[in-house]
């Protein structure tokens, strides 16, 4: 069943039965929702108004730290430009090889297409991203002017890089000079011109995450109000136990911390 565009925002690729399925649930989140990013959603947003107003616009790369926004993003970028003709399609890095496919039915078409692929990286002796390649910089044909890729990663590069890839590094009359396997290695995520980095937050980076998903609750507005210094602290011993002081960790204590408060009541 092929996917009618003008009613659909985003398809997901199912490859056993070699065919996109429209998405019917789409999360709801927004870019007001994502906090302590704001140079990079600038810098996103830039870029994806431009390749939807059809001008020149680079493929992109997220790479960082988990639970940091970056296939938030996407999602935002979904609801926030459908009405302008964004479309969304995700593809899991084992289906690239269906890629070039894909893409072929979508170069007639008016919409302006997002090529997604989340958690994104290859592993020693992986060759899927391969068929990557192609679609984000052409071979015999252009790409369509129609169609941007966007992956995110934690990973820089996207390939594993070992210590051995160093062997082949030479200095050339003061000249950096990449063997072979790294250059192989690099020659993926230089197709990416727009690099994205989101580095994990420090403590009092997270402490405003979790301000602000409080605001309401701090102030009174949202009901009994609560103490600044007790939420501060449960925050961060919610965070120890979590490793981590990334967004996604704060939105997980604000409904941690909502269902306790409801569970509590008599």
């Amino acid at each position: 069943m092929s996917i009618e565009w003008d009613n659909t925002a985003a398809a997901i690729w199912r490859p056993k039965q070699a065919r996109l399925r429209a998405v019917k649930r789409i999360d709801t989140i927004t870019f007001d929702d994502l906090l302590g990013i704001d140079r990079q959603k600038t810098e996103f947003r830039d870029n994806l108004e431009c390749f939807i107003a059809g001008h020149q616009a680079n493929n992109i790369l997220l790479w960082g730290s988990r639970g940091t926004g970056k296939s938030s993003l996407v999602k935002a970028a979904l609801n926030h430009y459908q009405d302008n003709g964004l479309r969304v399609i995700e593809i899991d890095k084992d289906d690239l090889a269906d890629l070039s496919e894909i893409v072929d039915d979508l170069r007639e078409l008016p919409q302006r297409f997002l090529i997604f692929c989340d958690d994104l990286s290859f592993d020693e002796g992986e060759t899927e991203y391969k068929h990557l390649k192609s679609v984000l910089e052409g071979s015999i044909e252009l790409p369509p002017e129609n169609v941007l890729v966007c992956a995110t990663s934690n990973r820089r590069h996207l390939i594993s890089e070992q210590k051995t890839d160093n062997e082949g590094i030479e200095i050339v009359e003061g000249e950096l000079h990449y063997g072979d396997r790294v250059e192989e290695k690099l020659s993926l995520s230089d197709r990416f011109g727009l690099w994205l980095s989101f580095y994990p937050n420090s403590q009092a980076q997270y402490l405003a995450i979790v301000g602000e998903l409080f605001k309401d609750e701090l102030s009174g507005s949202g009901g009994d109000e609560i103490n600044s210094r007790d939420l501060q602290m449960a925050a961060k011993r919610f965070a120890m136990t979590r490793a981590s002081r990334s967004g996604r960790t704060a939105k997980q204590f604000f409904i941690q911390y909502q269902l306790h408060s409801v569970s509590s009541k008599p």
